[in-house]
């Protein structure tokens, strides 16, 4: 993890709210913090594998090095099976497609909206169901309300790399003989009591997005136990092919390039300093905003990947959103996520107009949760800075 850079900082101190580039200060990062800022692992052996692959001139097509990829995948997501595809929300498209969903399948709308597109794709009927308040994941009572004749599979989300309550989900789809199925974009290197979040389920889609604490470039996976399942989904990614020339199935080109692979390979590498710089870069948030009021830093999952907190403007003074505009006239690219919610997104809204009435937790959520800047390109001495911004905001300085 690098030290601070002393040339990051602009050296204008807040102290009270005139001080803030909102109100005509300095900002106070020269240099703009972003969420989800690529982590780069070792350069020169990432070099080396694209070399080799431009040597071998095999560039795609279940090359060497998307075969090992997969199975470090398998292994760090303790399960037997990983079949990985060119991103997350292929990913999870084909999981669908080879778990032969129909109807209606239970969903969080507290998402990025992949998740719900997936599902409206295949020609399903996303079944809107709201979040624990204090997990932001499935809340099991709630889809049991939701189940229905028509509903064929339950779609979790391990939102922020924090598991759903994959136990009573677990009961709830054997009593139905559904099928039980997970967006894990958040959650790889995350783990619940010990155990790979990514094992859970019939499958896990995974992500290895630009912005996941391990990036492919772009690129995706499907994590499983059933052997029957990944010979499906093998056969999906490559077009229905079965051979040289049979095509079995429909399928599509979902495949991983060899290139975003050996990307993959050597993030995971470097797997242990993205762990450690995203837990020194949470534990500076934990001291940094202990104790303020209004502000609710979340528990995420265990690669702290995501810096996420809840703002409650009735105690703090200040909204979510006003404090969105104060930190990026600082240069600290806080996100909203997930507003407004899936719900309130095209075609969803005009298509289930009352969804909002039976998610009051979403809904909240969707105007309360901001996630802050963490990862490599972040220092503990970054957080200090962006945390005392938020602080002079409330007027707690």
């Amino acid at each position: 993890m690098r030290p601070p850079d002393p040339f990051r900082y602009t050296k204008s101190v807040k102290e009270r709210p005139a001080d803030l580039a909102v109100n005509g200060g300095t900002p106070a990062f020269a240099e703009t913090l972003h969420v989800g800022r690529p982590n780069i692992g070792d350069r020169a052996r990432f070099l080396e594998r694209a070399a080799a692959i431009l040597d071998r001139r095999w560039l795609t097509n279940d090359g060497d090095m998307v075969r090992a990829f997969e199975r470090e995948v398998a292994a760090a997501c303790g399960v037997p099976h990983v079949v990985a595809v060119c991103n997350g929300t292929m990913a999870l498209a084909l999981a669908c497609r080879a778990l032969g969903l129909t109807g209606e399948v239970i969903v969080p709308s507290f998402t990025f909206v992949a998740t719900a597109h997936v599902l409206e794709w295949h020609g399903l009927v996303p079944v809107f169901c709201d979040v624990d308040p204090a997990t932001h994941t499935l809340d099991p009572d709630r889809v049991e309300e939701l189940l229905s004749d028509r509903t064929s599979a339950i779609l979790g989300v391990h939102l922020w790399g924090r598991a759903c309550d994959v136990e009573r989900l677990r009961t709830l789809a054997d009593r139905r003989r559904l099928a039980l199925l997970f967006d894990a974009a958040h959650a790889f290197a995350c783990h619940r009591d010990g155990v790979p979040v990514g094992s859970f389920g019939d499958a896990a889609a995974l992500s290895f997005h630009a912005t996941k604490i391990v990036n492919a470039f772009e690129g995706g996976a499907v994590a499983t136990r059933d052997g029957e399942l990944a010979a499906r989904l093998r056969l999906l990614r490559n077009s229905g092919f079965a051979g040289i020339d049979r095509v079995a199935a429909v399928g599509l080109n979902a495949k991983m390039t060899e290139v975003s692979a050996a990307m993959g390979l050597t993030s995971l590498e470097s797997l242990a300093v993205f762990l450690e710089a995203n837990r020194a870069n949470y534990a500076a948030y934990v001291s940094n905003l202990d104790g303020l009021p209004g502000i609710r830093l979340v528990d995420t999952g265990t690669s702290r990947a995501h810096v996420v907190i809840e703002v409650d403007q009735e105690v703090c003074g200040v909204s979510r959103d006003r404090l969105v505009e104060i930190l990026w006239a600082e240069n600290v690219r806080a996100r909203r996520y997930f507003h407004p919610g899936c719900h309130r997104q095209a075609p969803y809204a005009e298509r289930y107009p009352a969804a909002g009435a039976r998610l009051p937790v979403t809904e909240r959520l969707a105007e309360q949760v901001l996630v802050l800047p963490t990862g490599t390109a972040v220092t503990p001495g970054d957080v200090a800075e962006a945390c005392s911004i938020v602080r002079v905001a409330i007027g707690e300085r």
